[in-house]
């Protein structure tokens, strides 16, 4: 997967849009990018570890930094900050938005948890 040609977080910082050539941009939320964190906090190293992370739902984007050329760091205003996003988890996670936040939001429905702390 090639490089996003643009990444934007928007001024409330709760948006963060990505657009790779030749697509239409992918609005990503903050509070779904936190949950669906690549760091082994959130996924684990196994499914069976994956942690389904409750209270998110003001949470913000505070700083987006390039790791080398395949991926961004985003630090997130609760200090979260473990995750390597790779252009292809962005891509996929554009793709799949849908289908994984409504997964998270059964989870939390599941495990007895909300979206606010």
């Amino acid at each position: 997967m090639t490089a996003p040609k643009e990444l934007r977080v928007s001024k409330d910082r709760k948006l963060l849009t990505v657009t790779f050539p030749g697509h239409q941009p992918f609005e990503l939320p903050a509070e779904f990018l936190r949950v669906a964190s690549p760091s082994a906090e959130v996924q684990g190293h196994s499914p069976e570890q994956r942690v389904t992370v409750p209270g998110k739902r003001n949470v913000a984007i505070l700083k987006i930094e390039p790791v080398g050329n395949y991926a961004v760091r985003i630090t997130f205003d609760d200090f979260h900050d473990t995750g390597i996003f790779t252009w292809n988890y962005l891509h996929t996670l554009g793709h799949e938005k849908e289908e994984r936040w409504n997964a998270y939001l059964a989870e939390l429905a599941e495990k007895g948890l909300s979206r606010d702390r």
